[in-house]
């Protein structure tokens, strides 16, 4: 683990450094990636101009999920976003040089490409975030800090391992990236909403099967002493770091598997 992490961090700067060459070209797309993701939160004030409340939350309170559910992301992105183009790497036959190096696949293929742009949809998350925060005016005690750095690391943890599951799927469909893409980038754009809004099914599949509810909604309802709308056990207020650690397993897992079924293309 330690090798994979210091491995990890030697290729991630390389490339970020290679970025930093062109400070103008890298701070313009810094800027444009904070100012795209900024249309998200845009279309949740749309929705507001036109009611007070949605799903019994306010805009205050639907900020929060927002700011929380795409500062996950954004880390999760940041970190291994890369990771979504091993298929690319499969296909042309330069994932066979992965594995011959001297630091593991999973490292090299989380940090190949490494893209400092994606700080900038970090920084726009955060800023929701803390004016959300701001706005509620709950009062931040210590047991809300600690609730709050908790839900942030879960949830960011669930994105990764969402991340690894994906591009592990590539290894049998080196197609499959949009597929992929449809619960990485796709969770995080559904868990920005209060899971109220949806249905029934949507529900349960997001918190059952793929737990992208625990990144947000269920922690939140406990940050935010809000009444559960869909009256689930509140026992699921508390799960996340367990339904966390419970996806890092899935996500080596499946890594494994879909590594142990590679053939090279032999180019």
């Amino acid at each position: 683990m330690v090798d994979a992490l210091r491995g990890y961090a030697l290729v991630a700067s390389a490339w970020a450094r290679a970025a930093a060459q062109y400070r103008v070209s890298l701070s313009t797309m810094i800027f444009s990636t904070l100012l795209i993701t900024g249309l998200d939160f845009v279309e949740i004030l749309i929705v507001f101009a036109n009611t007070h409340r949605l799903a019994g939350f306010t805009v205050a309170q639907v900020a929060f999920l927002y700011g929380v559910a795409a500062t996950c992301l954004g880390l999760a992105d940041l970190l291994i976003g890369s990771i979504e183009r091993l298929g690319e790497r499969i296909r042309d036959g330069s994932f066979d040089a992965m594995l011959v190096r001297p630091i593991p696949a999973l490292a090299l293929a989380a940090a190949d490409r490494f893209s400092v742009r994606r700080v900038g949809k970090l920084i726009q998350s955060i800023a929701i975030l803390c004016w959300a925060l701001a706005a509620l005016d709950l009062g931040m005690t210590l047991e809300r800090v600690g609730l709050l750095v908790l839900m942030l690391a879960s949830g960011t943890v669930i994105f990764l391992a969402v991340f690894v599951v994906g591009a592990a799927f590539q290894f049998v469909a080196p197609g499959g990236r949009e597929t992929m893409n449809a619960f990485t980038y796709g969770g995080g754009y559904l868990t920005q909403f209060p899971l109220a809004i949806y249905g029934r099914h949507l529900v349960q599949l997001v918190t059952f099967v793929i737990p992208l509810g625990f990144i947000n909604w269920y922690p939140a309802l406990q940050f935010l002493r809000a009444p559960d709308p869909l009256h689930l056990p509140a026992a699921l207020h508390y799960l996340s770091p367990a339904v966390a650690a419970l996806l890092v397993l899935v996500a080596l897992g499946a890594w494994t598997t879909g590594l142990r079924r590679y053939r090279s293309t032999g180019s």
